[in-house]
C-alpha cells in the first residue's frame, strides 16, 4: 500500500509555458500545465485565482522519483531526520522518495514502519515510501516478517548498506517477496572478497597503501542474483552499479528476459578512484569509486537501457564521523541535492542522454518498479512537477545545504542547470525564487 505524505494539502497551481516532458506518455511539447485539488487536470487554462507559475524556456516534468535514500530517522537524527531530509530532496527537486530500512532500530518489524510513516506524515515536505528489511536485524541470519511488512505499507525490501551472505536465505527471501510482488533490492558486496577494503582495489590502492574493494566482490554477488531471479521469478534490483563486469552481466540477464534491473549514482559517474589521492574522506563510499573503464561501462549501460533507474544514495553523516583517518571514516555521501545538477552535466551535457531519456530513469520508471501512482503528467495523476531551468549555473555550497549533513565531495563545482519549483500534490513545496 503505497504511501504519500499527509503533511501536504492538495493544492492548484497553473503552469504556463514550459516545455512539458512526461516519458510516460511520450509527451514532449511546449504548453501550459494545470494542476487542480492536488491532480493533474486535462483543462489547459488557468481558473481565477489559480496561482501561475511562469516555466517560458524551463522543463516541466513529472515529479521527480529518487529510490535510494537514507533518512536516518529514527536513531541517527543528529545526521538527518525525516523532516530535514525531505527538505533537501525538496530543494533538489525531488518530489517522492524511498526511504532505506537501516535506521535505528532498523526496519526489520511493523512498529518501526509505523513509526516512520507517522513521522513522514507529520514533518515531510515530500512524499516519503518506506523499504523493509529482507533480515531480522540487517544481520543476514533469519528472515524479517515479510508479509508483515507489507502489510505495514513497504514498497520493498533491501537489508541496504548490508548484503546477505547466504545464498539459501536470499533465495528464500525472493521467493516471499514473489508473492506479494514486492521488489527486492541488493546491496551487492561479497564480504570475503571485499575483505575490509575502503577503496577500490588497483594502482592507487597499491600507491596510498589502503587495503582493496575489488569489482568481483560485487560481481559475485550481481552473478547470484541474476541466478536467483531466474530460478525464482522474482524481481531483483541492483543498487549503485560500480563495476564493468556488473553492467555486462546485467545487460545479458536482460536480454534473456531475467526480471533484474539496476541504478547508477552520480558520485561513479563523475569521479574515479585517483580523487582519493589526497585521503579526503569526502570520496569515500561504498560501493568505492573505481577506474575509467567503470565509469565508460556504466555510461554505455545508461545509454543502451541496460541500467534504466538514476539515484543518489543520499548517506548523510556528521562532520565528526568524516573526520577521522581514511580507514575509520564511514561510507557515504549526501547527494540529493546536487544530483540533478551533476546528471545534467554528465549525461545531458555530455552527449550520453536527451532530457527525455534521463528523465524517465527519474520518473516513470522508478515509479513502475515500486508499484506507485506517480512518474507521469496525465490527466488524473498527482499533481507532483519538478520544473527545472537547464540554463541557470550555479555552484554547489554546502554550506548552504538543506541537509543536516556537509559530507558531499562535489563542494564549489560549477554545475549548469536546477529545479526553481518542486510541487507536490499542486502545493509549491519549493522556489527557487
Amino acid at each position: 500500500m503505497p504511501y504519500a505524505s499527509s503533511a501536504i494539502p492538495p493544492g492548484s497551481v497553473f503552469i504556463k509555458g514550459g516545455r512539458i516532458i512526461d516519458p510516460a506518455s511520450g509527451r514532449d511539447e511546449v504548453a501550459d500545465l494545470l494542476i487542480e485539488n492536488g491532480i493533474i487536470s486535462n483543462v489547459t487554462s488557468a481558473p481565477s485565482g489559480v496561482p501561475v507559475v511562469g516555466a517560458q524556456g524551463r522543463i516541466v516534468s513529472p515529479g521527480l522519483i529518487d529510490m535510494h535514500v537514507h533518512l536516518r530517522e529514527p536513531g541517527g537524527s543528529q545526521k538527518e531526520t525525516i523532516a530535514s531530509g525531505t527538505r533537501a530532496a525538496a530543494a533538489g527537486g525531488f518530489t517522492s522518495v524511498l526511504a532505506m530500512p537501516n535506521t535505528t532500530p532498523v526496519a526489520d518489524g511493523p512498529n518501526t514502519i509505523a513509526l516512520m510513516r507517522q513521522r513522514a506524515a507529520e514533518t515531510a515536505r515530500v512524499n516519503v515510501y518506506v523499504s523493509g528489511c529482507i533480515t531480522v536485524g540487517m544481520k543476514g541470519e533469519q528472515l524479517a516478517p515479510i508479509g508483515s511488512l507489507y502489510k505495514a505499507g513497504v514498497v520493498a525490501l533491501t537489508d541496504d548498506g548490508h548484503c546477505v551472505q547466504n545464498n539459501e536465505l536470499m533465495r528464500r527471501a525472493l521467493d516471499y517477496a514473489r508473492m506479494f510482488d514486492l521488489l527486492t533490492l541488493d546491496h551487492c558486496q561479497d564480504y570475503e572478497l571485499s575483505a575490509g577494503g575502503v577503496m577500490h582495489e588497483g594502482y592507487w590502492s597499491t600507491v596510498l597503501g589502503l587495503p582493496g574493494w575489488p569489482r568481483i566482490a560485487e560481481d559475485m554477488i550481481v552473478a547470484r542474483n541474476i541466478l536467483l531471479s531466474e530460478l525464482t521469478g522474482a524481481r531483483v534490483h541492483v543498487q549503485h552499479l560500480s563495476s564493468k563486469d556488473s553492467v555486462r552481466l546485467v545487460r545479458e540477464a536482460k536480454a534473456r528476459g531475467v526480471r533484474i534491473s539496476a541504478e547508477a549514482m552520480p558520485h561513479h559517474l563523475a569521479l574515479t578512484d585517483a580523487a582519493i589521492e589526497g585521503y579526503d574522506t569526502r570520496f569515500k563510499m561504498n560501493p568505492p569509486l573505481r577506474e575509467k573503464i567503470d565509469q565508460d561501462a556504466l555510461f554505455a549501460g545508461l545509454a543502451d537501457g541496460t541500467i534504466e533507474i538514476l539515484a543518489s544514495d543520499h548517506a548523510p553523516h556528521a562532520s565528526y564521523e568524516k573526520e577521522v583517518e581514511f580507514a575509520d571514516a564511514p561510507f557515504g555521501i549526501v547527494g540529493l541535492e546536487t544530483e540533478l545538477g551533476l546528471f545534467q552535466k554528465l549525461l545531458i551535457d555530455g552527449g550520453v542522454l536527451d532530457w527525455p531519456t534521463m528523465l524517465a530513469k527519474l520518473t516513470i520508471n522508478p515509479a513502475r518498479l515500486l508499484g506507485l501512482d506517480r512518474g507521469t503528467l496525465a490527466p488524473g495523476a498527482p499533481g507532483d512537477v519538478t520544473i527545472i531551468d537547464p540554463a541557470l549555473p550555479w555552484q554547489v555550497d554546502s554550506a548552504k545545504f538543506d541537509s543536516l549533513s556537509r559530507n558531499t565531495p562535489f563542494d564549489g563545482w560549477e554545475l549548469p542547470g536546477r529545479a526553481t519549483h518542486t510541487i507536490v500534490s499542486g502545493s509549491v513545496v519549493w522556489n527557487l525564487e
